[in-house]
């Protein structure tokens, strides 16, 4: 009776764990949208530029690095598009970080990078939707831009 309960215990654990995981979309949402959102546009302000993969960039006087970040938020009783709206503003705030702290003032060709496999887009960004956390990784090329 023991050896039966173990057995189904485990085979609720491993289902539950498999349907956790089998929740996770990558859902390809809006970046205008999500720059609408959270106040995005007034948290992030004018001291860094942002450019995604396909729009046009003002000329680069110097390429300081390429770097990414990947980001994460509780996505628990939220809508996809309100977790993955948030989560691309916490992304955007870490690109802006990084670009301060080795003195660029563009990021530039911004790309979604979800598990390390690119998704180029000028008007949308990938994230990554599941039962209980919401993902958005972006990497983009840190430079000056020509005065």
């Amino acid at each position: 009776m023991k050896k039966m309960i173990s057995v189904a215990v485990m085979a609720a654990a491993t289902l539950a764990s498999s349907a956790a995981s089998a929740g996770n979309d990558m859902l390809k949402l809006p970046i205008e949208g999500a720059m609408a959102a959270n106040d995005a546009q007034a948290r992030l302000g004018n001291s860094v530029k942002f450019f995604f993969a396909g729009q046009p960039t003002p000329a680069v006087a110097s390429k300081i690095i390429t770097d990414k970040t990947s980001q994460r938020t509780n996505g628990f009783g939220k809508s996809p598009e309100k977790a993955c709206n948030y989560v691309f503003l916490s992304a955007m705030l870490q690109l802006q970080k990084r670009a301060q702290d080795l003195g660029a003032d563009a990021v530039i060709n911004i790309v979604s990078n979800f598990k390390n496999v690119e998704f180029a887009s000028a008007t949308e960004f990938e994230c990554a939707d599941g039962a209980l956390m919401a993902g958005v990784a972006l990497k983009g090329d840190f430079v000056k831009l020509a005065k």
